[in-house]
């Protein structure tokens, strides 16, 4: 009498990857899901940009050393057709988010990004970053200079170097959104917007009618942009 292979094998392979996708979002906030569409690759940028130096004990975090060679790796990924951004950061180092940033905006691959509860400081050039953005009616966003805390040499070059950083900022930002630097740098120096601080803080809609961001929306209007630049991509490919 012949010994029935076991269906259990192929539950067990299925099990495997689920837990495989679980361990990733649980290590890393992401996932990787396969759609009629394509494989839409999901990273959350959460909490504070962690630059050279390590974050207070306790406090959520987006280490950029991770992120760097992720966003490489999925750039080079034949298995990865586009990338949703979920956006939800308090800010944090200057020169790691805009590392971050210049890399998204780098990708030749779809991408989309969504400001949910937040998305300060250094985190708006993370949300121009992507070809599209999309922020929820309730998203904040905090536009301010350029600040850093701790010792600083109290010199002339101190200053020219915060101008000339917040230059960078301001001129990326202007060059991945349809606002003007001009207006940018107005909202960045507002003064009576903000308690015991110069700036600004704009919600959703009011992001968009000022140009930050391209449209208010969540994740589905998020996922179905994607899924139209996805579709593009495979059109460009198949005609060339």
């Amino acid at each position: 009498m012949t010994e029935r292979t076991k269906p259990a094998d192929t539950t067990e392979e299925n099990d495997e990857s689920g837990k495989d996708g679980a361990q990733q979002i649980v290590d890393f906030g992401s996932a990787l899901t396969k759609t009629p569409h394509g494989s839409v690759y999901c990273m959350t940028i959460i909490g504070q940009i962690e630059g050279h130096n390590t974050a207070a004990s306790g406090a959520k975090t987006t280490k950029y050393e991770h992120v760097l060679p992720l966003l490489a790796k999925l750039e080079e990924s034949d298995e990865v057709n586009g990338v949703l951004f979920l956006l939800n950061t308090v800010g944090g180092d200057v020169e790691a988010g805009l590392a971050i940033a210049e890399l998204i905006a780098g990708m030749t691959k779809p991408t989309v990004s969504i400001v949910l509860g937040g998305s300060h400081s250094i985190g708006v050039p993370l949300a121009v970053a992507a070809r599209r953005s999309f922020a929820v009616p309730s998203a904040a966003m905090t536009i301010h200079p350029v600040r850093m805390s701790g010792t600083v040499i109290a010199a002339p070059q101190t200053y020219n170097y915060f101008q000339r950083l917040q230059d960078r900022i301001v001129a990326f930002v202007s060059s991945h959104s349809q606002i003007t630097a001009q207006k940018f740098q107005a909202l960045m120096l507002k003064k009576d917007d903000m308690a015991a601080d110069v700036g600004s803080v704009v919600y959703g809609e009011e992001a968009v009618s000022l140009g930050i961001i391209d449209q208010v929306g969540g994740l589905s209007d998020g996922l179905q942009c994607l899924y139209r630049q996805i579709e593009e991509a495979k059109g460009k490919r198949e005609t060339s």
